[in-house]
């Protein structure tokens, strides 16, 4: 937001998290395709049976053998062939299984079998991905996804998949615009409670999450998967920093600073001549977070290195909390305009806590100075 002939200065606005920041053009998720398509383009591989060797042959022609001298009939060169061929299967059989040949080759078979079964089983619909899961988009450049390969996060993927939820309220198909508005604001929350850390989300990984199209919903799909992705290429490791990595103080910090940043990344996109109502209520949002940082750093018991940092850190959030004051209580869009950097600028550094507390001390590269 830049007030015409004003210097706007954002050094402190938030950044590296998976959100829309204003100044960003949009970026459209693509659809998820209808579910008569949503398959995988691999088969798990056909398993076919051969028997072993068996005796019976061998039994079947002594048998048939003296019948067949006794009777005259035709067939004594087959029954013959039967009982040498039987008997050589026999030897072999026996010969395989005390050597173990039979079961070296088993396994060989059994590990290409399960081998081949799980490349394929990694093959599958974007709706059956699962929290935690990396994965890479065949058709990420498309409007319609219809097969995502599952990748170890070590390796280089394309996104990761922090949660998702069922569209609910609706009766009938609501319209794309709709369930956008409700894929983002809902995956926003949970991006935030997969990735805790957003300093640790590197600069142009994003917001991402596959919805559910008008030919999918009439045959009753109301799933939307979020994640977190990459813009324009792949990315490595994983990106979850939540209960499940975090330890007590990590996650307390977190969860303390955090909402200043969500509350920053939904400035209004109207300048405050245009809407001064809701840049007002804006401002006021990011005083009620800013205070509630401030007092929940100071009901928690800070570890012996990250006890200096973090009451550095409340004092800074007291002094910032009078700047937002003033911006949140302006008379007037001038008023508003003469508090508006000073306010920004009073936003604390939190990288020593952070470092203390073993958190990632430094924004994303590209993302500018945040607090």
């Amino acid at each position: 937001m830049a007030r015409p002939g004003a210097v706007h200065l954002p050094g402190n606005a938030l950044r590296g998290r998976p959100l829309r920041p204003a100044r960003r053009p949009r970026r459209g998720p693509p659809r998820a395709a209808p579910a008569e398509h949503q398959r995988t383009r691999r088969r798990l591989p056909r398993l076919r049976r051969r028997l072993l060797p068996r005796p019976l042959g061998l039994v079947l022609g002594l048998v048939a053998l003296p019948r067949i001298r006794k009777r005259g009939q035709a067939g004594k060169g087959l029954a013959i062939a039967g009982i040498v061929l039987s008997a050589l299967s026999c030897v072999l059989l026996v010969l395989g299984l005390v050597t173990g040949g039979f079961s070296s080759a088993w396994s060989g078979f059994k590990k290409g079998v399960e081998e081949g079964v799980d490349e394929a089983a990694r093959s599958k619909s974007p709706f059956s991905l699962r929290t935690g899961q990396c994965f890479s988009d065949h058709g990420k450049t498309k409007d319609y996804t219809t097969e995502v390969t599952v990748v170890d996060c070590a390796r280089p993927h394309d996104g990761e998949v922090t949660g998702g939820f069922e569209v609910t309220g609706f009766t009938t198909w609501p319209g794309e615009d709709a369930i956008d508005a409700i894929a983002e604001k809902r995956c926003e929350t949970v991006n935030l409670a997969y990735a805790m850390d957003t300093w640790a989300i590197p600069e142009d990984v994003w917001l991402f999450y596959y919805l559910p199209s008008s030919q999918s919903w009439k045959l009753g799909d109301r799933t939307v998967t979020c994640a977190l992705a990459g813009e324009k290429k792949p990315f490595s490791g994983s990106l979850r920093s939540d209960a499940t990595t975090l330890d007590a103080d990590q996650t307390h910090f977190l969860k303390s600073l955090n909402p200043i940043e969500t509350v920053l990344y939904r400035e209004p996109e109207e300048d405050p001549d245009e809407d001064f109502a809701a840049n007002k209520a804006w401002a006021g949002e990011v005083l009620a977070a800013i205070d509630g940082a401030h007092a929940a750093l100071g009901r928690h018991s800070w570890p012996g290195a990250a006890t200096k940092p973090v009451a550095t850190l409340r004092k800074d959030l007291a002094a910032t909390s009078k700047q937002w004051r003033a911006l949140a209580t302006a008379a007037d869009a001038d008023a508003y305009w003469e508090a508006y950097d000073t306010a920004f600028d009073a936003l604390p550094a939190t990288g020593d806590a952070r470092g203390a507390l073993g958190l990632t001390d430094t924004p994303p590269e590209g993302a500018g100075t945040s607090t």
